[in-house]
């Protein structure tokens, strides 16, 4: 059997969530018990809590809702390559165009550990021309480590509109601490979720068999 890699966050209260947004909670709405046969539970959070698929929405009024995706870039093939050795952003020439070369989708591991206990605002972002670089090369979705493509502070969101341009898919807040850089299989499908700007996936990558 293809060894199979979790590389989403675990939802839970103590999740870290970008500053202002609301906490994820589940509240429990039915407990099996005398007149009750099931357990029966609600959940709220932010739609970018954890690991998430922003809709092309988010960045865009007349953007795509995450129910109005398409799905294949979501899955299939995927190289996993590691940026830790980048500062501040990743530029282009910390990518090598050989380990891109081909590729439909990237996920960019930038954390040493992946910090699951605490928000970390000085998390690494992308630069525009890393973006266009991975466009040129025929990369259809950007995937991250961080909770976004764009530093914390960003007002203009340089990589996610250089994302718009070029018409590829993001994913962001993924944990890739214990996958070596490689290729893979890649499924995080977004829920089917009208006017959304973004969604929960359950990320994996699997083993590719030779």
């Amino acid at each position: 059997m293809a060894k199979i890699w979790d590389i989403s966050q675990t939802l839970r209260p103590e999740l870290p969530v970008w500053p202002g947004e609301p906490p994820f909670a589940l509240a429990r709405l039915a407990s099996i018990g005398p007149g009750c046969p099931m357990n029966v539970s609600a959940m709220s959070a932010s739609l970018h809590a954890g690991s998430h698929a922003d809709s092309p929405f988010h960045y865009a009024n007349d953007g795509a809702f995450s129910a109005d995706c398409d799905l294949s870039p979501y899955i299939g093939p995927c190289k996993v390559i590691d940026v830790t050795h980048a500062r501040g952003l990743v530029q282009p020439v910390d990518i090598d165009p050989h380990a891109v070369a081909g590729a439909e989708r990237v996920l960019l591991r930038t954390f040493e550990r992946f910090p699951i206990e605490s928000w970390d605002s000085n998390f690494m972002a992308i630069a525009a021309d890393t973006i266009s670089l991975l466009a040129d090369a025929g990369v259809r979705l950007i995937g991250i480590d961080t909770p976004s493509l764009d530093p914390q502070e960003s007002k203009t969101l340089d990589a996610h509109h250089r994302v718009l341009a070029a018409d590829m898919r993001i994913l962001e807040g993924l944990v890739l601490d214990d996958v070596p850089p490689g290729t893979y299989e890649l499924i995080a499908l977004p829920l089917k979720i009208a006017g959304a700007d973004a969604s929960p996936v359950r990320a994996i990558l699997r083993e590719l068999k030779n």
